[in-house]
């Protein structure tokens, strides 16, 4: 073997192993990487001479980690409700970028954007990235939203006050209209640019002003021109949706995924299952809805509160309904105005204060992300064959809820990037 060769390899010491093929953590293995690919892994590997050594024998080492709910374009929590006026195409690309460096800095090497209102140019930023240009997390993305005018995916809404402003701004959002017709239309230009699934904005929520989470905002109509073209493309769909009733007949069309999905029941959760349908349940999300004392509630605009008021006890309810239900769970954290949405290790703290299983949320963030993101044959496992997309974790990852926002060690396709600790960001 030349000399040349024997520098491409690598051998990582682990102090501690998940693989994401079990739910076991092994202690003292080794793993060979030549290139970017994993080569070999166990208690002693066979390691051409002259291999470089990096010692984690200090850490948990992972796959790397992938949040499977994120809009990327956000420089800051603020500028949620201020995107729309205050921000470039451009500045929002730069925004997607900045997100991908931060979440590969934290452990996570690979981030799904799930769709945003206005233009942000993410498959560009995707495309850039993939080519080596600049370092970040993989990318994989959906284009843009598709919702109806007014609906809880139509930001538009910002300048209700300024009727023919908001009309203007509506008809800039690619995926937002009405009727059959233009979501065929939207469907088949959403494959055109690239996108690798689409994202509906099925239902309204909590935050938008004249909707809530219950209301259903595309017609059957709409619903069978989407999936009947997506299906048709072989595009995979999924929706932001709540109820039972609503996620109940996206099932049946033939979804892919459901997000969040709060409000479900048992019934619903037994039929994905069965189904096979994924969820993606974006638990820190609605924490502080559950966990708010009266004094925050309090300094709420009214009617937000109210809404809040009205669905706690049901989040509750559908919160444990997943937590038992045996639906393949995705690790998201739909990060838009809570913390930085780089900030991907906040979810699991959700779901260890919940009661959930660390392996489950582990399975969720690694192998079951890389499945509902179409990329599970190059990663999410830790595996011969697979790229070396791998993290280290100085935590105890089963029993600290801080243990994925305080990365020590990041590697993506072999290269090792430096690493960064989230835990004084907020």
């Amino acid at each position: 073997m030349a000399a040349q060769d024997e520098l491409e390899y690598k051998v990582l010491h682990c102090g501690k192993l998940y693989t994401g093929l079990s739910p076991e953590l092994y202690d003292q293995q080794q793993i060979l990487i030549k290139g970017s690919i994993i080569k070999e892994l166990g208690p002693q590997v066979a390691a051409p001479p002259d291999s470089e050594i990096l010692d984690l024998s200090h850490l948990t080492v992972t796959p790397g980690m992938i949040d499977a709910h994120t809009h990327p374009a956000f420089v800051d929590p603020a500028d949620l409700y201020d995107d729309t006026i205050k921000n470039s195409d451009g500045w929002r690309a730069l925004s997607i970028l900045r997100t991908a460096v931060r979440s590969l800095e934290g452990g996570f090497t690979t981030i799904r954007a799930v769709g945003w209102f206005q233009e942000d140019h993410v498959l560009d930023v995707k495309r850039f990235i993939a080519a080596g240009h600049l370092p970040g997390a993989r990318i994989v993305a959906a284009a843009h939203a598709l919702g109806t005018t007014g609906s809880h995916g139509d930001f538009s809404q910002s300048f209700r006050g300024f009727p023919e402003l908001a009309d203007y701004l509506a008809e800039r959002n690619p995926g937002t209209g009405d009727g059959p017709d233009f979501f065929v239309k939207a469907v088949r230009r959403e494959v055109k640019l690239g996108s690798d699934f689409l994202k509906l904005m099925a239902t309204g929520g909590f935050a938008s002003p004249h909707d809530g989470p219950e209301d259903v905002q595309l017609s059957d109509a709409e619903l069978g021109a989407i999936f009947e073209t997506a299906h048709a493309l072989s595009i995979p769909v999924t929706a932001h949706a709540y109820t039972a009733e609503l996620v109940s007949r996206l099932v049946d069309y033939g979804i892919a995924g459901i997000e969040h999905g709060s409000l479900i029941d048992a019934q619903t959760a037994e039929k994905m299952e069965v189904k096979g349908v994924y969820l993606v349940p974006t638990f820190n999300v609605y924490d502080k809805i559950l966990q708010a004392n009266e004094d925050e509630l309090d300094a709420l605009e009214p009617l937000f509160r109210q809404k809040l008021l009205q669905y706690r006890e049901r989040l509750r309810a559908g919160r444990e309904v997943i937590c038992q239900s045996g639906i393949k769970l995705g690790y998201g954290t739909d990060m838009v105005a809570i913390h930085h949405n780089y900030e991907n290790g906040w979810e699991y703290a959700s779901w260890l204060t919940g009661g959930l299983d660390p392996y489950r949320a582990l399975e969720a963030a690694t192998k079951n992300n890389a499945e509902l993101c179409g990329i599970s044959e190059v990663t999410g496992t830790i595996e011969p064959g697979k790229l070396a997309d791998i993290a280290g974790w100085p935590r105890d990852l089963l029993r600290d809820s801080n243990a994925l926002r305080d990365c020590a060690f990041v590697m993506k396709e072999g290269t090792v990037y430096p690493a960064r600790s989230h835990m004084a960001e907020s």
